[in-house]
């Protein structure tokens, strides 16, 4: 298994995260300031191209009922335009509460309290949903060798 390239889409901002060549651990990489749509593609691809990313996960922050609502539908009209400019494989994954696990995570790391760059929340976001997915994946692999 290859490099998967994860994303967290906000309004502001778009969190990256890398996961190991083995797809085990996932880890923050970076953000990408919003600029334009495409300016924004070339961004993620540029950096999906250097780290040699296989997949990409996005985020898809689905309400609490599990349905999709406006922020949702924001994110697949971006995701989907960023499918229309590359071959890599693009998957959603269910992202709700990733930011408040990055957050608390992030203060725990942290040791205290306090408002720590957003810069980091945003990347360490990303790594909490592309985590999900890879443990999801790796049990599938379980279940289908058992």
């Amino acid at each position: 298994m290859g490099r998967t390239l994860g994303l967290d889409v906000g309004d502001v901002r778009i969190g990256l995260a890398l996961s190991d060549s083995m797809g085990i651990l996932a880890s923050p990489l970076t953000i990408i300031e919003h600029s334009t749509e495409e300016q924004d593609i070339a961004e993620i691809l540029t950096i999906a191209h250097q780290r040699e990313a296989e997949r990409i996960i996005v985020g898809l922050p689905r309400l609490m009922n599990g349905d999709i609502g406006p922020q949702a539908q924001k994110v697949q009209v971006f995701a989907e335009a960023l499918r229309t400019h590359t071959r890599i494989p693009l998957e959603y994954r269910d992202e709700r509460l990733s930011t408040v696990t990055a957050e608390r995570l992030h203060h725990e790391g942290n040791g205290k309290k306090k408002k720590g760059p957003k810069i980091r929340v945003d990347a360490m976001a990303a790594a909490v949903i592309l985590q999900d997915y890879l443990e999801e994946q790796a049990a599938l692999k379980r279940r289908v060798v058992l």
